[in-house]
């Protein structure tokens, strides 16, 4: 069977006017492991069977980014939920460790006593537009394998 392979690839993340949002130009270029979690399902697609040199313009609906945006994942929840916080403001990110696993929410609105949070993630719901290019392209080994992610 044939080992899952690394990929090495720059991106270029636009909006929908085609605007540059994120970028890993002038930086660290996004390294994957094949398969894995570590990188979007759409992104994976769109390089898969690819290799270093290609360039590709990528259009991957929510179901293949983050999902949708689960408006059940925006709830109101008392004040109080955030003790010891004096400046509470629209914007800010907190860790939860409610339940199985440990979410981030962000708050989105502050009515009286009341804080509206959103743990869904920023990019749910949205189409992304990406510039890919792929720098390289390996074989992964057995520990990168085992680990599920690229060792570098």
């Amino acid at each position: 069977m044939q080992k899952p392979a690394v990929y090495t690839v720059h991106y270029r993340l636009k909006n929908t006017v085609g605007e540059v949002v994120d970028t890993s130009e002038g930086g660290e270029p996004l390294h994957f492991l094949m398969g894995s979690d570590g990188v979007i399902q759409g992104i994976q697609e769109a390089v898969r069977e690819r290799g270093p040199g290609d360039c590709l313009e990528v259009t991957i609906p929510p179901a293949m980014a983050y999902g949708e945006h689960y408006p059940e994942l925006v709830r109101k929840v008392p004040r109080s939920a955030f003790e010891g916080i004096e400046d509470l403001r629209v914007g800010m990110k907190f860790q939860t460790n409610t339940g199985d696993e440990a979410k981030v929410v962000k708050v989105v609105g502050i009515d009286g006593n009341l804080v509206q949070v959103d743990a869904n993630h920023p990019l749910a719901g949205l189409t992304l537009y990406f510039d890919l290019e792929i720098m390289a392209k390996r074989e992964a080994n057995e520990e990168e394998v085992e680990a599920n992610r690229p060792l570098f």
